[in-house]
């Protein structure tokens, strides 16, 4: 039933920002764009992440960091973790270990959104498998 993950959307009021932030922190523009849209292609299967005018929110949605945690596997949490601190987000979960091969942090960026990253064993095993 659920065969991947296709786009995680984040909401900002201020898109030109949050596009200018992201792209500094990827390393690449937006792939896509239109009017209170933007998005862009990363990691290793090109999962997508969208920033979205908040305007455009459903309603009754919520206006600060809570809910599901989408985590990014990335190899060295930690170094991950003071560049984003270093880039204004602020420490959402600090840096735990979870058990051998498992390590997760996560922070707010300046808009508002929760950004986990998490060293993953199984993903690299994964990753290695499909090549």
């Amino acid at each position: 039933m659920l065969r991947g993950l296709t786009t995680v959307s984040f909401q900002t009021a201020d898109l030109a920002a949050a596009k200018a932030w992201y792209t500094e922190l990827l390393g690449t523009e937006p792939y896509f764009e239109r009017p209170g849209y933007a998005e862009f292609r990363l990691g290793d299967h090109l999962h997508e992440l969208g920033l979205i005018d908040s305007r455009h929110a459903p309603a009754g949605a919520a206006t600060g960091p809570g809910g599901a945690i989408v985590y990014w596997h990335v190899d060295d949490v930690s170094a991950t973790l003071d560049r984003l601190l270093s880039m204004g987000a602020k420490v959402y979960e600090r840096l735990t270990e979870r058990g051998p091969g498992f390590v997760t942090a996560s922070v707010v960026d300046p808009f508002g959104n929760v950004l986990g990253v998490m060293y993953n064993a199984h993903y690299l095993e994964m990753l290695g498998s499909s090549r």
